[in-house]
C-alpha cells in the first residue's frame, strides 16, 4: 500500500463510519491501514488507554544494551549543530539504534508491559510509548507534544526541568510548530494547557515528561476526510523538528540508518472517535537483532553529553 491508497482508504472507512487502524512508517513509504478484523492476521495487536492486566514474571529479566559511542553521537551531533548554526534548523530530533540483548521475545515484552500505548507487529516491532499524536472527538482535534524529561529522583526535579531555559525553548518551538500543523486542517487552534508534567514509571526509575494541549475545531464533514487530515500532519513534530521540511532533510543526511516505523504513528477510529500515538519507546527485529531506537531534540543550547545521556536515558522496558 502506497500513501495515496492509504489516504484513500482512510477517507472511505470514515465517511462510512467503519472502525480501522492504521500504522504510518516515518517516511510515509509503507503505510498499513486494515479493519480490526484482518490486524489479526497480519499479527497486529495493539492495547490504548486501558487496563491491563499484565503477565507477572517468575524472574528478573536480562537487559543488555551496547549503545552508539559518545564519538559516534558526538559526529552527528557537530552536523546538527552546523545546520542550527547556519539557519536550516532551530530543533531537530536526532535519533540512534542501539542493539539490545534480552532473554525475551518481542510478543512477550508485548504482553508484560505496561503503556498508554502498546503495539506489536508479529516477528518485526514492539512499541510502548506514552506519546499522543492526536485524538478527534466530536469535531475537535487535539494534540499533546511531549518535550522534556527528567529522573523524578532528583531533587526538585518538577521545578528544574519547567525551569530549564533550553527545555522550555525546545517546548515552545514545538507547540507553536504544533499550532501550525493543526491550523492546517482545523480551526480555532488553541493551547489548552500549557507546559503540564505526566509521570513516566520504567522498572527502575519514574520520569518526568513535560506536555502540553492543543485543540481546533474541524469541520462538519471530517470523517469525510480522516486520511487527509492525519497525513496533512505527518511526520509528527515532536520527533521531526523546526521548520519540517529542511529539518526532515537534514534528518535524513545525518542519520546513518532508516527509522522505518519508529517516530511514525499508530493509530485507532472506532467508527466515532480517534485516537493515535507517535511511535516512540520502540523495539525492533532486525537480522535476528534487536534494536531499541531512542533520541531527543538538538537546538543551539543543548550539550552533547547531556543529549547523548538522554538518549541512554531513555532505553528501557516497562516491565515490573
Amino acid at each position: 500500500m502506497n500513501k495515496n491508497d492509504a489516504i484513500k482508504l482512510m477517507n472511505r472507512y470514515g465517511a462510512e463510519s467503519r472502525a480501522f487502524l492504521f500504522l504510518v512508517d516515518f517516511d510515509m513509504n509503507k503505510p498499513i491501514v486494515c479493519t480490526l478484523e484482518e490486524a489479526d492476521k497480519i499479527g497486529l495487536k495493539f492495547n490504548i488507554d486501558e487496563e491491563q492486566k499484565n503477565k507477572i514474571l517468575s524472574k528478573q529479566i536480562k537487559l543488555e544494551i551496547f549503545p552508539p559511542s559518545f564519538e559516534e553521537y558526538k559526529s552527528a551531533f557537530d552536523n546538527v549543530y552546523k545546520e542550527i548554526y547556519n539557519g536550516n534548523t532551530y530543533l531537530l530530533n536526532l535519533t540512534f539504534p542501539t542493539r539490545l540483548k534480552t532473554d525475551l521475545s518481542l510478543e512477550q515484552i508485548y504482553e508484560r508491559s505496561h503503556a498508554k500505548y502498546k503495539i506489536l507487529l508479529k516477528d518485526r516491532f514492539v512499541c510502548f510509548s506514552p506519546e499522543i499524536f492526536v485524538k478527534i472527538k466530536e469535531g475537535k482535534i487535539y494534540s499533546y507534544p511531549m518535550k522534556g524529561t527528567i529522573d523524578a529522583s532528583i531533587p526538585n526535579a518538577e521545578d528544574i526541568i519547567l525551569n530549564d531555559e533550553k527545555e522550555t525553548a525546545e517546548h515552545n518551538t514545538i507547540v507553536d510548530l504544533i499550532r501550525n500543523d493543526l491550523s492546517i486542517v482545523a480551526k480555532n487552534v488553541r493551547v489548552e494547557k500549557f507546559r503540564y508534567i505526566d509521570r513516566l514509571e520504567t522498572p527502575d526509575k519514574t520520569l518526568l515528561q513535560v506536555s502540553s494541549e492543543i485543540a481546533g475545531d474541524l469541520s462538519a464533514d471530517y470523517e469525510n476526510r480522516l486520511g487527509d487530515i492525519i497525513f496533512s500532519l505527518l511526520p509528527a513534530g515532536s520527533i521531526s523538528g523546526a521548520p519540517k521540511k529542511k529539518t526532515v532533510e537534514i534528518i535524513k543526511r545525518t542519520e546513518n540508518y532508516e527509522r522505518g516505523f519508529y517516530t511514525g504513528i499508530f493509530g485507532v477510529f472506532n467508527g466515532e472517535s480517534f485516537n493515535s500515538c507517535v511511535l516512540i519507546r520502540f523495539i525492533e527485529s532486525v537480522d535476528g537483532s534487536l534494536y531499541y531506537k531512542s533520541g531527543g531534540g538538538i537546538t543551539h543550547m543543548s550539550k552533547p553529553e547531556l543529549e547523548y545521556e538522554e538518549l541512554l536515558k531513555k532505553i528501557y522496558v516497562p516491565i515490573n
